[in-house]
């Protein structure tokens, strides 16, 4: 096996182990019914973190996530109110998330500000234009919105997948695309393996930069656009803290947080494995919510322990 599908494949491996433990935990948990669960509940999170891996695969890093998934339900919802089709206000908050990331990606390279400063700014900002736009819960109504819910798929057995799980397998299918078969991703991986060297290559940087906020954008908004879909409503607190959960998605799906390495597919399995461990301790049914976030936690720091070791024995990011 070629050294830089290692984390990719000890991903999977973890992801099929605990499937397997729980289905030898738990009557009918090795299903396609759990495992279409898995994909719907947390389909908004995957493609978050979709748009977060070509920005960690850059070398950066984006905290405003979690606070666009909130504005974008909000403003749908508002909207809504105001009488706009929820397609409409979707598309519209999705080229918004495009031209949000792209100015976050501009100040990034222009003003050669670490990207950690710059998207905690974009966090607050959109933060604080949530509670601009509303105070409360304001929920959707529309016959599209039911009719959303309501479309699924069937898989063999008892399982189905529903609209949300299968637009997150609609953006992963183009983020492959766009990650290992295109020249910008090409170049994303050039930049995030070293800047420098990239740069004395002719790679555009600036406009790879932007680019890649930009799609970051567009996934976090269309995340937003998933979730409001999903909940049939907006909330100005949505979202909180999910940058967080996007970022452990990607780097449990086998991205090193340092750039240059991994792949888009890893990052479903990442967010399929944080979903497993919910759903779980769900089985289970004596703990508490607290210990999916213990369980996230610990296996992220093994994975991190285990990247590390990774990069230092078989040096991932020379051959990547």
């Amino acid at each position: 096996m070629n050294k830089k599908y290692l984390p990719l494949a000890a991903t999977i491996a973890v992801f099929i182990g605990l499937f397997l433990i729980g289905g030898g935990l738990y009557r009918n948990f090795l299903s396609t019914m759990v495992l279409g669960n898995i994909l719907a509940d947390n389909a908004f999170i995957i493609i978050a973190a979709l748009g977060a891996t070509f920005v960690i695969l850059s070398g950066g890093i984006d905290l405003s996530i979690g606070s666009m998934i909130g504005f974008v339900g909000v403003c749908m919802a508002v909207l809504d109110s105001m009488g706009w089709h929820p397609m409409v206000s979707a598309g519209l908050m999705i080229l918004f998330g495009i031209a949000y990331g792209a100015f976050q990606g501009f100040v990034i390279d222009f003003c050669r500000i670490q990207p950690f400063i710059i998207t905690l700014a974009g966090l607050f900002l959109l933060r604080g234009a949530c509670f601009m736009v509303t105070l409360d819960s304001v929920p959707i109504h529309h016959d599209f919105v039911d009719a959303y819910a309501a479309a699924k798929i069937p898989l063999p057995g008892r399982g189905v997948l529903r609209s949300s799980a299968l637009v997150m397998l609609a953006s992963l299918v183009l983020a492959i695309v766009i990650a290992h078969f295109t020249r910008f991703g090409t170049n994303v991986y050039a930049i995030g393996g070293d800047k420098e060297s990239a740069r004395l290559m002719g790679v555009p940087i600036r406009r790879t930069t932007i680019g890649v906020y930009a799609l970051g954008g567009f996934y976090s908004a269309l995340a937003g656009v998933v979730y409001a879909l999903y909940t049939s409503s907006g909330y100005p607190l949505a979202g909180s803290t999910l940058e967080l959960s996007a970022i452990a998605a990607v780097v449990l799906g086998g991205t090193l947080l340092t750039g240059g390495v991994g792949f888009v597919v890893g990052t479903l399995f990442g967010g399929m494995i944080l979903g497993l461990i919910s759903t779980m301790i769900i089985f289970q049914g004596t703990l508490n919510s607290a210990w999916i976030m213990i369980s996230s936690g610990g296996l992220l720091f093994i994975f991190i322990v285990l990247h590390r070791f990774l990069v230092g024995s078989f040096n991932l990011r020379g051959n990547s």
